[in-house]
């Protein structure tokens, strides 16, 4: 399944809920599914099935991995011992999520973007690899080039969000280092990772 590309608050009210890794939009002003007859629908109680599945699409939209991906990392996950907490670190420490947490960039597609054209650093290096995982004691930056980019400058100065606990800032250097694993606790969307690990279950 390939990652998706099409309108992302339409997403976001399928799914009930803001996933700010996807878009800085907000299903505020329209809390009920896309559609003709989104507002109008009535809502019945959900199967077991439905709710194990929006939980793992939030999942998968929010971080933007493809589906293959995401199993991968389940199955890593339940080698853990702790599927639900483990599962969530190795997201939150996806280089593009990192980027999108220290407030280089909107969003983590945004983040991925500036991954990708090899505008991010790690340790001086340059990385380009959107799932690379990044490890405490690790610097991230950004090139000398992106740095002068405006939209980059001002999302530094101004994060949509709160940096995460397990990272520290260098406003001057325009640095971030990881002191630690990513914490659930520290989620930007509400998520009940139970019925994603349950959802696996039955496929694995």
């Amino acid at each position: 399944m390939s990652r998706y590309t099409g309108p992302r608050l339409k997403k976001m009210r399928g799914l009930g809920t803001d996933l700010p890794g996807l878009s800085r939009k907000s299903t505020t002003k329209r809390p009920y599914p896309p559609g003709q007859h989104g507002l109008s629908r009535r809502r019945g109680k959900d199967s077991e099935y439905k709710k194990q599945l929006m939980e793992k699409q939030k999942l998968r939209f929010n971080y933007g991995v493809h589906e293959r991906h995401l199993r991968k990392l389940m199955e890593e996950a339940r080698r853990s011992g702790e599927s639900g907490s483990k599962l969530l670190e190795l997201l939150e420490s996806r280089l593009d999520n990192v980027v999108f947490r220290a407030g280089f960039a909107a969003t983590i597609p945004a983040a991925r973007q500036l991954v990708n054209h090899g505008h991010v650093m790690i340790d001086g290096r340059k990385m380009d690899r959107a799932g690379y995982r990044v490890a405490p004691g690790e610097k991230i930056t950004v090139s000398p080039k992106a740095r002068n980019f405006e939209i980059v400058n001002e999302t530094w100065k101004h994060p949509a969000h709160e940096r995460p606990s397990w990272m520290v800032h260098d406003a001057q250097k325009m640095q971030v280092e990881l002191t630690s694993v990513p914490s659930k606790d520290t989620l930007l969307f509400p998520i009940d990772v139970n019925l994603v690990i349950e959802y696996y279950a039955k496929r694995m």
